[in-house]
């Protein structure tokens, strides 16, 4: 059924324009004076390739920031500051993102320097090799500057670890960031970067996208270069958290897989919006066919409204999955991890309540209450969903949903040490709205759009079908340029 929303004005769109047209009229030479945080990761290489700063320069300010913001928010768990110092002395490639301060997720590997994966049971790892997406934004001389905050394997929508600590969201220093990407989200929407690292297995990209105010796209599976086999079962995916949608688009066409091999034919930089009017699903209800909390779903109506302001036609739709049977597959896969750590740790002759969460083992627990053959019962689940979602997508363009159910809770509600049975509850109705895109292999992004009554960021959630990463960039910038957020920015900021 087609339905025909309202109109809105959105009135402060037109004044937020005029603030960005304004401070676009200010020289470079003026806003790197201010530590360049007006500038977002291209602009900052810019000035680099036009030898008006240094990349020294860049990483320095960069520094300065993290060390005056991060003791608020720990983003940033690990930090190899020298060596990002030598690295921006010494000759870089040239490329669009030659010389930006660049984090990494404490869940993948940067060759030289320690891996916690977030627990107790890698505190001391130390990593040989660099994994395949930071290894690409290296390659195109970005400036690692350490890494970033994450929950206990990437396992929670949350960023509190009980080994590296709360990651706190500088909204609201009382709140949630979302995870696993937590840290990355934070560190770009308190200002200390433009841009960093993230990964996605469940919606890691999306949430603490969602709840910090910035963006992230999570792209198909099989569009990034991992460096890594996958695994069965391996539903996660590497990009970015950013202020701009083209600081995204350029780690993303730097990072996919362009061989001739290739699963997904190669979108390259997307480099502004499409005139293209599209067909967008939108629905706010869950896979359980719950709504969202209302803060959420004004944002989410709203959010359909600009889309439709914008000329795209918008459908009403309902989700294609059923949620019990979804979450159970889920997590029978998603436990299928722990229960291996469960055994890894034993076989270090290490007890595994020593040096893994409550959560963690709970998640164990759940897995080894399987009955034989359940991981490969689940497995041929994720076949059906995955083509139930296409057929839907096949009928649009786009689909339009919440990324969360709610605004994000404040720390310790997901925390790691809360009771199994009770996490389970909030986690499972809190992300109803991210895995299914992870279980497809489908594109999906968060745009900042939203704001709850309590000002708390809310994300909007946009998908497509396998492969159509260019139509949501394409999106996004349109989005953007409608309404602007990238000079709204949030009360521990490093400026």
């Amino acid at each position: 059924m087609t339905i025909k929303l309202s109109r809105r004005s959105f009135l402060g769109a037109a004044a937020t324009a005029a603030l960005v047209a304004g401070a676009s009229l200010r020289s470079t030479q003026l806003v790197a004076k201010e530590s360049f945080i007006g500038l977002d990761a291209m602009a900052q290489a810019e000035l680099v390739r036009k030898k008006e700063v240094t990349a020294l320069e860049l990483v320095d300010a960069a520094i300065a920031r993290i060390e005056a913001v991060n003791p608020k928010v720990n983003a940033v768990v690990t930090e190899f500051f020298d060596k990002a110092r030598d690295v921006a002395k010494g000759k870089l490639p040239d490329s669009p993102l030659s010389g930006v301060p660049y984090l990494i997720k404490d869940l993948d590997d940067f060759a030289g320097e320690r891996r916690t994966s977030g627990s107790r049971l890698f505190a001391k790892h130390v990593s040989e090799k660099t994994d395949g997406v930071p290894e690409k934004a290296v390659e195109a001389g970005a400036v690692v500057l350490g890494k970033t905050n994450t929950p206990e394997f990437g396992l929670l929508a949350t960023t509190e670890s009980l080994l590296l600590g709360a990651c706190h969201n500088p909204w609201n220093l009382d709140h949630s960031t979302g995870g696993s990407s937590g840290g990355a989200a934070a560190a770009v929407a308190s200002g200390m970067l433009p841009v960093a690292h993230a990964s996605d297995g469940g919606g890691s990209i999306r949430i603490p996208a969602s709840n910090c105010g910035v963006f992230g796209l999570k792209p198909s599976r099989g569009r990034m270069i991992l460096g890594r086999p996958p695994m069965p079962g391996d539903i996660g995916v590497e990009n970015c958290v950013s202020r701009t949608v083209r600081d995204s688009a350029m780690v993303f066409s730097l990072s996919e897989n362009r061989a001739p091999d290739a699963l997904l034919k190669s979108v390259g930089f997307v480099t502004g919006p499409s005139k293209k009017r599209l067909t967008i699903a939108f629905g706010t209800q869950d896979y359980f066919g719950n709504e969202p909390h209302p803060d959420v779903k004004a944002a989410i109506d709203a959010t359909a409204n600009l889309c439709s302001d914008l000329g795209h036609l918008i459908v009403e739709a309902k989700n294609p999955l059923h949620g019990e049977e979804f979450i159970d597959a889920f997590l029978t896969v998603w436990s299928s991890g722990p229960a291996n750590l469960v055994g890894l740790a034993k076989s270090k002759g290490l007890k595994p309540d020593s040096v893994l969460e409550p959560w963690t083992l709970g998640l164990a627990e759940f897995f080894a209450k399987k009955p034989k053959g359940a991981f490969d019962k689940a497995l041929a689940y994720f076949k059906e969903a995955e083509a139930k979602t296409d057929a839907f997508m096949s009928r649009y363009d786009t689909w339009l949903t919440p990324v969360l159910a709610a605004p994000a809770p404040k720390l310790g509600e997901q925390a790691p040490t809360v009771s199994f049975d009770t996490l389970y509850e909030r986690t499972i109705h809190y992300v109803g709205y991210t895995p299914i895109h992870n279980v497809a292999g489908t594109p999906a992004m968060s745009v900042p759009l939203g704001m709850s009554k309590s000002g708390l960021p809310v994300g909007s959630q946009f998908a497509a079908a396998k492969g159509g990463e260019g139509v949501l960039y394409a999106l996004a910038y349109e989005l953007e340029q409608a309404q602007p957020w990238a000079i709204r920015h949030a009360p521990v900021y490093a400026s």
